[in-house]
Parts: C-alpha cells; structure tokens; sequence
C-alpha cells in the first residue's frame, strides 16, 4: 500500500501548518527528514532538512499502527505556517520513493478500512467538520463517538439471537423440541420494532439540525419582510423601498440562534398581480413557505393571506414603528424583534429535544426496511414453525439493512461520493 501525505490543516498562511503522512513508509520519510523519530507516542522539536538545507523546524508526533486515526504508521510535521515553508515540504516529501498525495478523505477511508471507524462515524466526521452551529457540533460528536453505531449493533445482536432460535427450531424439525421459541422471538422483534420504529421517527428533526431549520417570513407586499429580514441579519441582506413588490426572488440569510442552525426566508409579498415576474417569484415565495419548518405571518389580517398558519407558526402584526398600540414587530426600529427571535428559538429547541441519533436520508431509509423487514418475519413467526424458514429470511434482510447502515456490507458505491466531501488532510 502507498504512502500518502497530505496537508492537514486550512490552506493558506497561518500560524501553524500540519503536515500528516500515513503508511508503512511514513516512520521512513520521517526519518529522512528529520533523523531520529520521537517514541511512538511521543513529541519532539526536530530541524526538519533535504539534504544539507535546512527546511524548518517543526514539532514531530509519531504513531505506531494501530495506535492511530487510520491504524498505520504515522507521523505529524507541525510547521510554521509559512506558505513557502509548507510547499518546500510537501514537495521533499513527494519526492520520497513510495510517497503519493493523499486524494480528499484517503486518511479517514483507511481508517474505516482498517476498522478504527464505521461508516456512521465517517459521516458523524464529515458532519463535524462542517459544523456551524453547538447543536450541529453536539449532534456530529455524538454519532462520531459511536452513538448511532452502539444502538445499531445493539438491534444487530438481539436479531441475531431471535434469528438463532428459529434456525435451532429449522434444524431439528422432525424432532421434539421442548421449547417453544416463539414467544421469545415475538417479543425480541416488537422491542426492535418499537425502538427503531421511534428512531426514525426522530431522525427527521436530525436531519434538520444538521441542514438547518427554515424559517419563511410572510406577508402582503410591502409588509416590511424584507426590512425585518435585515434587522435580523444586522445587514442589508434584501433590497427595501416603499415600492410594493420589489422582493421578487426568496433571500436567503443563514443565522446562528443560540446553537440553533436556522435560515430565515425573504419572500415577495402574496398578491395577485398581473406582472409575469412578479407571479413567478409569488409562486416561488409560496412553494418555500409550505415546505419551511416555520412560517413568520407579517399581518394584521391572516385571511387576507393565500396560506393558513399551523399550529406553531408566529402570526404577528408588522410595522409596529407606526402602531400606537405598541404591538407587532419593525424592522425598522427594532421593536419586538427580540420577542421573535425569542419565539422562533423556543420552536425549534422544542423539536431538538426530540432529536434521534439518525440524521442523514440514508439512515432512515435502511432503518424503514429493517422495520418492514421485522414487521413480516413477527406475522411469520406467529403462524407457526412450518413458515419459520421464511420468517429467518426476513431477518437477515433486517439484520442486512442496518449492516448497510453502519457500512460492514454493500457500501463502495457510497464511499468515493462521502470522502469526496472531506479536505486532502482528512
């Protein structure tokens, strides 16, 4: 196998520069550079050299296989975060015989292929990197720490053993087997059911934590959405005027609400109107709003509004700066916006809580057939042991679509779409 290298912290100068190197050659290269390599384990200042010209000096980690994050050799060159310094070096290192340059995710591929890491955790690693928000921090930690993975084998192996009871019943058919081991099963399947049943019920709410909650502010042209959209931003994010109807297309500001990840939606102002532009992004303003998390209703009267609000949309009155009653909400002056944003946040950590561990389609798709799965061989198994046979076969392929989930079987198509979205480093 090669040896790769690879850049493993942001491009550009900084302060610091990692480099990483991974394989069997990589205490070799270390070597070569440096002379004698700390202790696998250990740290040391080293003057890194090519020759007689001396490159850096840097701060050398080494690790012995398996002891790693990919479970091979490895070193770590901690330079100064010079951009001359680092291309120097990466190109002393490319000129090592058996040295290549990582391709984006090698480093993580090798650790799910050397079994330091399932396909849960790979994508849990992908999620953290690309945190924005403490919720979508909190939640990819999570499922790289081996939640998801726990609860899956935990599923996995009481199958198994339901599986494992009806093929003793298979094998000894002709002859008296003192146990009936149907109850057993039946109620091995229905914890499995209801529990994963619940998870993907939850994954759903994930899935938004980790794409982020949508918000689409509503009202008649001129209602002041757009203005307010900027008071929340703290930017001019949409083009205002007195004009009605100058929002033609939705705007999109992504916002940070105490850990929440949430992108608020500027609409155009629903009326109907004879300019074809105007219709078209009228049309586009309702389409997001019936598919966002929450709707904020710019009114003072709803039923003049082509949509209905749920339960927990915010219906609120707008432009209160020219109100007498101190109600409602301006972008203007700021007034009520707080007690909105306040509102909006209140919604959705009611929906955190109830969070499962599942956050990508992915999940829940292997999850729903393993509970279609179990949902048939549970009917089986209580017709009797003459369709037992049939029963265990429904139980691998439940047992098969969360060994999918984790990635033990029948994941390469997937794997080169999931690194491509990692840096060279990782």
């Amino acid at each position: 196998m090669d040896t790769i290298f690879a850049l493993a912290t942001a491009q550009g100068r900084a302060g610091v520069a990692v480099v990483r190197v991974s394989g069997p050659s990589a205490h070799h290269a270390g070597q070569m550079l440096c002379g004698a390599l700390p202790d696998a384990g250990c740290f040391a200042v080293r003057a890194l050299r090519a020759g007689d010209e001396l490159l850096d000096r840097a701060l050398v980690l080494t690790f012995a296989a398996p002891h790693s994050f990919t479970g091979e050799d490895v070193i770590e060159l901690h330079l100064h975060g010079s951009i001359a310094i680092l291309q120097r070096v990466l190109s002393v290192l490319g000129g090592i015989e058996g040295l290549r340059l990582a391709e984006p995710g090698e480093f993580t591929r090798r650790a799910l292929e050397n079994g330091k890491m399932d396909l849960a955790q790979v994508e849990g690693l992908a999620d953290l990197i690309d945190a924005e928000t403490e919720f979508q921090r909190a939640q990819a930690m999570q499922t790289v720490e081996g939640a998801l993975s726990k609860v899956v084998e935990d599923w996995r192996t009481r199958l198994i053993h339901a599986a494992s009871l009806l093929e003793v019943t298979i094998d000894f058919a002709d002859e008296d087997v003192p146990v009936d081991v149907a109850p057993e099963v039946v109620d091995l399947l229905a914890e499995v059911i209801l529990q994963a049943s619940d998870e993907v019920s939850r994954s759903y709410v994930a899935e938004r934590v980790r794409s982020g909650f949508e918000v689409a502010i509503v009202g008649l042209p001129n209602a002041g959405k757009s203005t307010l959209l900027n008071a929340l931003a703290g930017r001019d994010a949409a083009i205002t005027s007195e004009f009605a109807g100058t929002t033609r297309d939705v705007i999109e500001v992504r916002m940070d609400l105490d850990g929440l990840p949430v992108t608020f939606l500027d609409t155009a102002g629903l009326r109907e109107s004879d300019d074809h532009v105007e219709a078209i992004g009228i049309e586009r303003a309702i389409a997001r709003a019936r598919t966002a998390d929450l709707r904020v209703f710019l009114t003072d009267d709803i039923s003049a509004l082509p949509l209905t609000p749920w339960p927990q949309d915010i219906v609120v009155a707008p432009k209160a700066d020219l109100r007498s009653d101190g109600t409602g909400v301006s972008g203007v002056t700021g007034a009520g916006v707080t007690d909105l944003v306040q509102a909006v946040k209140a919604v959705f950590a009611d929906k955190v809580a109830q969070a499962g561990l599942t956050s990508r389609a992915r999940h829940r798709t292997s999850l729903q057939s393993a509970v279609a799965a179990l949902e048939t061989a549970q009917d089986l198994v209580k017709q009797g042991p003459e369709v037992y046979d049939l029963a265990a076969e429904e139980l691998r392929i439940a047992i098969r679509s969360l060994e999918f989930l984790v990635g033990r079987i029948d994941v390469e198509n997937l794997l080169d779409e999931i690194f491509s979205s990692f840096c060279l480093g990782k």
